[in-house]
């Protein structure tokens, strides 16, 4: 079964954007960094998912580049699947297009791989699978 991981939001202001979450009553988790692409982001936890707040930590980020190009707002949805390289393998024998080949380790250790928009109906989506035990 597939379920929304969570919903990136793109942020000029990651303090500020926190701020809100709490004032509705959220909890948010601490800050992560992501130095392979230049993002600083907390994790804002729902039943079941998270809501993603993302700011760049350089204007030449791909976060940084989507906020100067489109401002704050969604910038992605990821799905949760169980086996990331399964379903890379099945996509691609379909002709799905990917941002990078390459699977990634992003917040708390979290593998993920980004599909093209192009692919996707419009809309940037992530694949992520929860981090390797047993490594």
């Amino acid at each position: 079964m597939f379920q929304i991981d969570h919903l990136g939001i793109a942020v000029k202001s990651l303090a500020q954007a926190k701020k809100f979450y709490e004032t509705l009553g959220m909890n948010v988790m601490p800050e992560e960094t992501v130095a392979a692409e230049k993002v600083r982001l907390a994790m804002v936890p729902m039943d079941g998912s998270r809501i993603e707040l993302l700011e760049p930590t350089e204007d030449d980020s791909p976060i940084g580049r989507f906020l100067a190009k489109r401002g704050e707002g969604l910038h992605h949805v990821a799905l949760h699947v169980d086996d990331i390289a399964g379903s890379i393998e099945r996509l691609k024998a379909a002709g799905t297009r990917f941002i990078s080949d390459e699977i990634k380790v992003g917040a708390g250790g979290h593998l993920y791989v980004f599909i093209h928009p192009s692919s996707a109906g419009g809309v940037l989506l992530e694949l992520c699978e929860d981090p390797p035990t047993g490594v």
